[in-house]
């Protein structure tokens, strides 16, 4: 027996991260999975009759090892990996797959599950043992318990192979983000630049044995970069790097794993017997079929379209009268937008970032999460991390119980996938009449300190923390029987929900009074900052929303029909993209080459669900507006039917019983001044 699937005897049951080695894990996947067959041998061979305790109870509680096992080797493939890592990966991912068909595909489990499920008008469950049953039982229909014995190999095949190829598209990914820097030695390339990015730029290349500053894709470098650098040529360079990841016909190029993914997915669906992969997709979302995404985003986008073209052309006319430039390029527009923005609010990034001290901002979050839920956080240092940059907090209720075990991994570097996510290594579930209390992580990338400055964010790295943050309250107050249905393990149009609401606070004179101060002086950020935040956030948004919308057609584009006609990736973007787009193409770039969220993440055919829960959040926030952005009686009820509720029932029921009716798309618009 391995460490990992052994019980562990560290402090509240967390994961001993210093005793892992890489060679660990092979072996204890297949302890784990040999375990968990051994567990579903049990139920199967049961010989009293199927229960709801003994096969769907059972079920749900089978496997935890192995879950562990996998939470801690996928979570550090995400954020600390290596080729060792990376390799493991390939070689455990079409296992993993193969043991899930396995029990999906086991003729005499389904039995089970099904004579259940037959009786459960009969059964008096809760609304919690009702969504289980269900989700049980969906769960083998929708994977191809019902199929005859060829059609089930052929979906083994499928999904092993999928496996494969959405790993190798991350590594891709990752790899050409790394692949790339720009070297500078001109100090007159650094024009525009802030200080804080110089330095960063300079102890980079100093950490690299080179003279000068060196810049790469990862954001802190990549975004600063691309907003203020005036030189523009370099603006370009940079641009076309980032747009052309995965698509530069080498050997990490993702056109064909792109393809092969989505006909792939379209092949699983038919044999499914469903018309497409979203169709199989949508099924278990609120929104419920293709056709229904689809009117809404076109709905959104003769809204938006409209103040976008219109944004558009103010901002083409503001750089040809500053700059002379005759055509508004993808490269100019983060840096003219900023310097439009800076005329009509004499408001920028540089200006704020001193009130923006990441210890601070994360310090709020807590804060608001106390005034809302009652939940203090206190820092440890006594459990285990995986890399030193990582800070460790238990956190606890009211009465001093605990509530969470909380990771935040903060910076970039070698081996972290860009971008921003939250996830867990253990879920909250109850069993033996113990409330097993979940441990959860977020992970950023943000600007790291340097030898003068501390990490000092930007405001939008300020709403990606909170919204961040909000997924982890949803993971956090998780108060479920059944692992897979707790916390964020709910429908994908819902998952969004706590996470983009919690942004809303950042907007608040009387919550960024708690924790926006100025690093050197401790002055509280001035009114007129907030005012013009606030003046500031609907600030193109038609060009945001019309982006955010292209995102959500490119992947009902490419999972809403049958995308075998589809041979060249380019041409097949530029067609999805003909209602959104604005700036000129670039040859050199695609999007979905590089779109892990639909080719590697749990996205696909689900991209439109940000747009979806916008709606829903801007709705429920008009709530606390109305009552009182702390309103104890509004939070509770947001806590009691949102955040402890999981996926437990449809995320419609929870909405409703928490808001009092169904949301309506006008707050959203509204708010981002679109009415």
């Amino acid at each position: 027996m391995s460490i990992l699937t052994t019980k562990f005897t560290t402090k509240h049951n967390t994961a001993p991260f210093s005793k892992i080695k890489n060679e660990d894990f092979l072996p204890a996947f297949t302890d784990g999975i040999a375990l968990a067959k051994v567990e579903i041998e049990a139920i199967v061979n049961n010989p009293e009759t199927p229960t709801f305790e003994n096969t769907i109870e059972a079920l749900s509680f089978a496997g935890d090892t192995l879950d562990r096992i996998s939470n801690i080797f996928f979570n550090l493939h995400s954020a600390e990996t290596n080729d060792e890592i990376q390799k493991i990966a390939q070689e455990v991912s079409p296992l993993l797959s193969e043991f899930s068909n396995d029990i999906t595909l086991n003729p005499e489990l389904f039995a089970r599950v099904k004579a259940v499920y037959e009786q459960k008008d009969t059964l008096n469950l809760s609304p919690e043992q009702t969504t289980l049953l269900d989700k049980k039982y969906k769960g083998f229909a929708r994977n191809g318990a019902n199929l005859p014995e060829d059609k089930k190999n052929e979906l083994r095949e499928i999904d092993k192979e999928l496996s494969k190829l959405s790993l190798e598209f991350g590594e891709n990914v990752l790899n050409e983000t790394h692949a790339f820097q720009m070297h500078i030695t001109d100090e007159k390339d650094l024009s525009g630049l802030p200080d804080g990015t110089v330095e960063a730029a300079r102890e980079l290349a100093k950490s690299l044995n080179k003279e000068g500053w060196v810049f790469t894709l990862d954001y802190p470098s990549y975004i600063p970069f691309v907003t203020y650098a005036d030189n523009r040529d370099l603006r370009k360079k940079m641009a076309i790097a980032s747009g052309a990841k995965g698509f530069q016909n080498n050997e990490l190029d993702n056109q064909e794993i792109v393809l092969k993914i989505a006909k792939l997915r379209f092949e699983r669906a038919k044999v499914l017997g469903y018309a497409t992969h979203a169709h199989f997709v949508l099924e278990e979302r609120m929104a419920e079929s293709p056709e229904k995404v689809k009117a809404f985003l076109q709905d959104l986008l003769t809204k938006a379209k409209p103040a976008a073209e219109k944004e558009f052309a103010e901002l083409s006319k503001f750089a040809k009268e500053l700059d002379g430039i005759e055509t508004l390029e993808k490269w100019d527009g983060a840096y003219y937008s900023e310097k439009l923005k800076q005329q009509l609010f004499n408001l920028d990034d540089e200006k704020l970032k001193p009130y923006f001290k990441l210890e601070n901002v994360l310090k709020g979050a807590f804060t608001v999460a106390n005034k809302l839920f009652g939940l203090t956080f206190v820092e440890i240092n006594d459990i285990d991390k995986y890399h030193e940059d990582v800070m460790t907090y238990e956190v606890k209720d009211v009465t001093g119980n605990l509530v969470s075990i909380f990771y935040a991994d903060f910076f970039p570097r070698k081996g972290k996938r860009n971008g921003a996510w939250m996830t867990s290594y253990k879920s909250q579930y109850i069993l033996g009449g113990i409330n097993e209390r979940p441990h959860v992580s977020i992970v950023c990338n943000f600007t790291k300190p340097t030898a003068t400055k501390p990490s000092l964010l930007t405001f939008n790295e300020v709403t990606t923390l909170f919204h961040e943050f909000g997924h982890a309250l949803h993971g956090m107050l998780a108060n479920t029987t059944y692992p897979n249905l707790s916390g964020t393990s709910v429908y994908w149009d819902f998952v969004e929900l706590p996470s983009q609401i919690f942004e809303n606070w950042c907007y608040e004179p009387e919550a960024l009074a708690l924790f926006a101060h100025h690093y050197q002086t401790g002055e509280v950020i001035p009114t007129e900052y907030i005012q013009k935040i606030k003046e500031s956030a609907s600030f193109q948004e038609g060009m945001a929303t019309l982006r955010q919308l292209s995102f959500g057609l490119l992947d009902m584009g490419w999972h809403g029909q049958d995308p075998s006609g589809i041979t060249n990736l380019k041409d097949f973007e530029t067609e999805q993209f003909a209602a959104t787009n604005l700036y000129p193409d670039v040859k050199e770039n695609a999007m979905s080459t590089a779109f892990s969220h639909i080719f590697q993440g749990g996205y696909s055919s689900g991209y439109y669900s940000y747009k979806w829960a916008e709606v829903l959040d801007a709705d429920a926030f008009e709530y606390f507006q109305e009552q009182g952005i702390f309103n104890a009686e509004v939070a509770q009820k947001f806590k009691d039917n949102i955040l402890s509720k999981g996926g437990t029932e449809h995320p419609m029921v929870l909405y409703k019983r928490f808001r009092g009716k169904e949301p309506k798309p006008d707050a959203l618009l509204k708010r981002a001044g679109l009415l």
